[in-house]
């Protein structure tokens, strides 16, 4: 964390007991399917390699990498629209996210 008197951190090496802490976060709205909120977190804090290592453990863990928002679309539908993201979605993909959005959508 960064503020007035602690000075940003960038490239800061996560251990694997800070990259499994997503797999607890609650969604604080119920509507929102838990997975999918654990992934878009994960998604936006991590560098790729963690959220690459973070997706082994979701997968360990029985999650289902192909949750979907309120929209119908998928993690790796989100990542796959993002510029500088294919470092995600290659690890979505290889661990078996699918797109579910129709093209154009």
């Amino acid at each position: 964390m960064s503020g007035p008197d602690k000075p940003k951190v960038i490239g800061e090496e996560w251990s694997d007991e800070r990259v499994r802490s997503f797999l607890d976060l609650k969604p604080w709205d119920k509507a929102v399917q838990a997975d999918y909120f654990v992934l878009l977190r994960a998604y936006e804090a991590m560098r790729a390699e963690d959220f690459e290592r973070f997706i082994g453990f979701f997968v360990a863990d029985g999650r289902d990498l192909n949750a979907e928002d309120e929209h119908g679309e998928t993690m790796l539908d989100r990542v796959s629209r993002h510029r500088r993201s294919d470092d995600y979605a290659r690890a979505l993909e290889s661990a078996g996210g699918v797109k579910r959005a129709k093209a154009g959508a």
